[in-house]
């Protein structure tokens, strides 16, 4: 089922966020996500001059290196377009994420880093959402690949269960891939 038909109405923003994992030679993992804002209509800007319609307002990109365990080896950021010259300054704290583990607590330790006027909203917010979930999607499924004959033979939780809906531990994906886990009725 798609959305409903929506009112008339006219397109004023838009929001793309990229992001993309790449497997490394050295084993690590890196994590990219781009952010581009832009305006249907033309508007006026002191920093930058003015900002043409069509016109990146925002344009970020973040790396995070990520070993096999989720935990951050390096971070960086770069703010090519943004609506103020001193945005890049907010970019500062972004190599502080290093060290950390994403997983559990991860959005809660981005935020006392990054947090307010620590860092970039857009920066900061793509890094705990779409980044986070990339590196997730990216690594996870390789990592799973190479011990796909040991999942049923797991005796730690997997960190997925309860996560959403396919991974409810009283679900059929659940029961079939880890029934050690499942707590479905049989």
């Amino acid at each position: 089922m798609s959305l409903s038909r929506p009112a008339p109405r006219k397109h004023i923003h838009t929001r793309r966020i990229e992001c993309q994992g790449f497997q490394r030679d050295d084993g690590h993992w890196d994590i990219e996500g781009t952010l581009t804002d832009s305006k249907t209509y033309s508007f006026d800007n002191v920093d930058r001059g003015g900002v043409a319609s069509g016109e990146a307002v925002h344009r970020m990109t973040i790396r995070l290196t990520v070993n096999d365990d989720m935990v951050v080896q390096a971070a960086e950021a770069f703010t090519e377009s943004s609506p103020y010259t001193l945005c890049t300054d907010a970019n500062s704290s972004v190599p502080e994420i290093a060290g950390l583990t994403i997983g559990p607590g991860w959005r809660k330790e981005v935020r006392k880093i990054m947090g307010r006027t620590k860092g970039c909203t857009h920066v900061r917010d793509m890094m705990m959402g779409p980044v986070a979930q990339t590196a997730y999607q990216t690594i996870i499924p390789m990592r799973n690949r190479k011990s796909s004959e040991d999942a049923k033979k797991r005796t730690d939780r997997p960190p997925v269960l309860d996560t959403c809906h396919a991974y409810a531990s009283d679900g059929p994906v659940v029961e079939r891939t880890w029934p050690q886990f499942y707590a479905g009725e049989d």
